[in-house]
């Protein structure tokens, strides 16, 4: 069931260690929009460069990089079907006047059952949503009396669906500007550059193209922090694939992705595969890897085989040919593959979600207290290559020289990872703070090493502090990465 205490701990101290801040705050805000502060871009950083790393440079399959632009002709969305599907079925309580996507409404309601009550609610739910059933889960809130939480009331309106793109007009005359969308999702920024990229490349099939960017999204009910936002990252890769092996790459997809998120340092089972009961209208196979946030297990990515329907659909809309020559020799006719349209296997992994997932796992609070002393801290384990910071240069004092040394380390080891220097307060307050925010060494220049050139390299997990050359910090810092 959800942590709903760790969550509010986790957003406090986000933005009281500058992580993620409320956007316009000054101005109260604006809602389920969020700022990354000093640290949080950081962090979302180091986790986009790592999946870019991964996809680009470090899988044996060979994927190429793009970045499409967030305007796109809004044929783009009435080809991809977005215009026409890309709505959630939504309820109003004519009491409150609030509006409630039916699946969070019922969802929430589950989380307050017994286990297995829960469990039968949500099947009825996904059998339904599945059928397109919108009276089946009015009755379904009705039967189980589900209340508004504004005003406590069961008082309903019917279910009904709601378009969630962003619209807005481009040109320089009201009366002359042109009707376009932001972009809901960045896939599909990719598939209108297929044979641009295909043929300045000379890609062969099997091939990916991957892509991070912005989307956006009018979500009515936007909720737990930055899991659900109307602004967000994406990071996607769309595979193209010959027709017909679609499903093994899709299982193979499904493993590699699971091998990656197996080198974050997160438990394997704080992880499961869920596959959807009801496809989306261009899917043949689809499923998410979900992570037990502190509201229980949700959507982190998705892996879809989305059959040949995005390249078709433009093909048709744009009378432009999407299609690949495959001159391999098919085994079964002894003549080469031919032209066809490349079917598609998506992984899309959402980046504020896997920082959220990172602050979840990292966020820990631990008791130190003895029979002398009573004493805690908060602590954000992250992995070492994922840190915003590295690590923290700390001269014991301001003078005899120690600052001096500290920025001569200092200026050795920034050139290859982020550091970060402080003079100010006690070591152990300057500990606690590097150790909030997730620093994994801190380094401590004292007397001691104006004589034998050793620092007091200290651990962020343990605690444990031992006394090494100078020389050897930047290593052993690298070495963690």
């Amino acid at each position: 069931m959800a942590n709903e205490n760790k969550l509010q701990a986790i957003i406090a101290h986000a933005k009281e260690y500058g992580f993620v801040f409320p956007s316009s705050e000054i101005y109260d805000g604006l809602g389920a929009v969020y700022d990354y502060g000093q640290w949080g871009v950081e962090l979302k950083r180091n986790v986009r460069e790592y999946w870019w790393k991964w996809m680009t440079q470090m899988n044996e399959q060979n994927i190429v990089g793009i970045d499409a632009s967030i305007f796109m002709h809004p044929s783009v969305w009435k080809a991809s079907g977005h215009i026409d599907n890309f709505s959630d079925p939504m309820i109003d309580n004519k009491d409150s006047n609030k509006r409630y996507r039916v699946d969070h409404l019922i969802e929430g309601f589950a989380e307050t059952l017994a286990e297995e009550e829960g469990k039968a609610l949500l099947a009825d739910m996904d059998k339904y949503i599945a059928a397109d059933d919108f009276a089946g889960l009015k009755q379904l809130i009705e039967i189980n009396k589900i209340a508004c939480p504004v005003s406590k009331t069961v008082n309903w309106t019917d279910v009904r669906q709601f378009n969630l793109m962003f619209s807005t007009e481009v040109g320089s005359v009201a009366e002359e500007a042109s009707k376009i969308y932001l972009r809901p999702e960045t896939a599909q920024g990719i598939f209108v550059n297929f044979l641009n990229v295909q043929k300045t490349a000379r890609m062969k099939i099997p091939f990916g193209i991957a892509q991070v960017g912005k989307a956006f999204r009018n979500e009515i009910v936007a909720r737990g922090f930055i899991f659900r936002m109307r602004e967000f990252e994406q990071m996607e890769m769309q595979f193209f694939v010959r027709p017909g092996t679609q499903k093994e790459w899709y299982e193979y997809w499904k493993s590699e992705r699971m091998k990656w998120h197996a080198t974050l340092g997160i438990d394997s089972a704080k992880y499961r595969y869920h596959d959807h009961v009801k496809l989306a209208h261009y899917a043949d196979a689809a499923c998410d890897i979900e992570y037990e946030y502190p509201m229980g297990f949700k959507e982190l990515e998705g892996i879809h085989s989305r059959t040949d329907f995005d390249l078709k659909s433009h093909q048709e809309l744009s009378k432009k040919k999407m299609q690949y020559f495959d001159a391999d020799i098919d085994p079964e006719t002894g003549k080469a593959y031919g032209n066809y349209i490349p079917y598609v296997v998506e992984t899309s992994i959402g980046l504020d979600r896997t920082v959220m997932m990172l602050l979840s796992e990292a966020y820990t609070e631990e008791d130190l207290s003895t029979e002398e002393k009573q004493d805690s801290r908060v602590v954000l384990k992250f992995i070492p290559k994922l840190a915003p910071i590295k690590l923290a240069i700390l001269p014991l004092m301001k003078k005899d020289g120690l600052p001096e040394i500290a920025k001569e380390l200092m200026e050795e080891c920034r050139q290859h990872f982020k550091c970060f220097y402080e003079e100010k307060d006690a070591i152990g307050k300057r500990y606690r703070r590097m150790d909030a925010i997730g620093t994994p060494f801190c380094v401590t220049i004292d007397h001691q090493t104006k004589e034998d050139q050793t620092v007091t390299i200290r651990h962020r997990d343990t605690m444990a502090q031992e006394r090494v050359h100078i020389s050897e910090i930047k290593n052993i810092v690298l070495q963690s990465l």
